[in-house]
């Protein structure tokens, strides 16, 4: 709309502008320290942030289908552009109230000296008792741990008497190093699941513009805009249910990746039909799906390998966005619609014939992807069981600051 629909803007904008508000937001980074025990505040500053990222995006996707419906001029494309911006600045409200508005978390605190120390003999013994209690996840973790590995003890016993000096290797839930992580069949079996899924999906995103031409759709911007905000519902949906079933039943989270792919099937299966007034329905599932998987990976990762190395192991895991692009959406569905325009006479595909193989093909590949994440799924449960026995998540007891 501020561009006036150039790419090439566009491209100069996403090239420049976003790298230079990246390094200009990197000077107002500062350490936060989370609150040690329960505060209301923490969890309405997230119900905010999540409110103000909705607002965002559903008036992105009204604005943009407005506009191409109706023609506007500069000074109302310069009012919805302020609008937009109130919207995405909303969340520094959070940061502002706690600046200027501090919590006093420490009001219930007596002062070292002062005569509440000094009550009574009760008051002293109950303040030398452990601040601290075991949780039920330490029982359980050390039931997984012996069930495991029942030579732990002996490799204890020889490290101490100075027999051995390796370090035992970590198990799921600690801290992987990359190269201990990529060497485990659940790291190859998230990756695999995340590629087909990711990969899949971006196929459909690349030549969506194309798709609803060669099904009879004139004006994909629409088309477009619901792919992109069932996406954002994908990721933001999936990472709130997710937690909420891991916290209740300890589910793994993989088993939401497993119905996405799922879904997708039938979404493909949908395109591949081209049955009148299943465009759009297609394209919002196979958008809610394709946020899906993103959303799940990440904390999968954080919980199987650990934090001290995600940022690796993360990025190697995205790598199959960009390899299943190029394998499905350029060697598949690239090559299927040349052959299909050029049978047509033309460079522009008509018809649902220009990407039926090409679903068929994908609905394919997202089945064997629902195979290997249901696999992981049955595997990673114990580990989940054990993370999160009590309703609370345990960081790893190998996790040092």
């Amino acid at each position: 709309m501020l561009l006036k629909g150039s790419a090439s803007e566009l491209l100069l904008f996403l090239a420049i502008g976003i790298p230079v508000l990246c390094l200009v937001m990197m000077c107002f980074i500062r350490p936060c320290t989370p609150p040690s025990g329960e505060d209301s505040s923490v969890h309405v500053h997230f119900i905010f942030a999540q409110v103000a990222s909705v607002l965002l995006a559903s008036y992105l996707v009204i604005t943009t289908i407005v506009s191409d419906m109706v023609s506007i001029n500069d000074a109302v494309s310069y009012i919805l552009l302020a609008i937009m911006i109130i919207l995405l600045m909303t969340p520094l409200a959070i940061p502002l109230k706690i600046t200027l508005f501090p919590a006093n978390s420490k009001n219930n605190v007596p002062l070292v000296g002062s005569s509440d120390l000094l009550a009574s003999g009760d008051d002293l013994s109950t303040q030398a008792s452990p601040l601290l209690t075991p949780s039920s996840s330490a029982a359980n973790l050390g039931s997984f741990r012996e069930s495991e590995d029942a030579s732990d003890v002996e490799i204890l016993i020889a490290e101490g008497e100075g027999a051995i000096g390796r370090k035992r290797r970590p198990k799921r839930g600690d801290d992987f190093k990359f190269r201990e992580a990529v060497i485990k069949a659940d790291f190859w079996l998230l990756w695999f699941a995340y590629f087909l899924g990711v990969g899949s999906g971006v196929t459909v995103l690349n030549n969506l513009a194309q798709i609803g031409v060669a099904l009879g759709e004139e004006n994909t911007t629409i088309l477009l805009s619901v792919f992109s905000f069932c996406n954002f519902v994908g990721r933001l949906g999936a990472g709130a249910v997710s937690e909420h079933f891991v916290r209740l039943i300890t589910l793994p989270r993989t088993f939401w990746m497993t119905s996405a792919q799922i879904i997708m099937i039938v979404a493909f299966l949908l395109y591949a039909s081209a049955l009148d007034g299943t465009l759009y329905a297609s394209t919002a599932l196979l958008g809610i799906c394709y946020g899906v998987q993103y959303s799940i990976m990440i904390p999968t990762v954080s919980e199987l390998f650990g934090l001290r190395h995600f940022g690796v192991i993360s990025s190697f895991m995205m790598l199959g966005n960009p390899i299943g692009a190029v394998i499905f959406s350029v060697f598949l569905a690239g090559n299927v619609y040349d052959a299909e325009a050029a049978k047509q006479g033309n460079s522009t595909c008509y018809g649902a014939n220009c990407f039926r193989l090409t679903f068929l093909v994908l609905s394919g590949v997202c089945g064997l992807g629902t195979i290997l994440s249901i696999i992981l799924t049955v595997r990673i449960r114990p580990v989940y069981q054990m993370l999160y026995a009590g309703g609370t998540f345990r960081q790893s007891q190998t996790s040092n600051p």
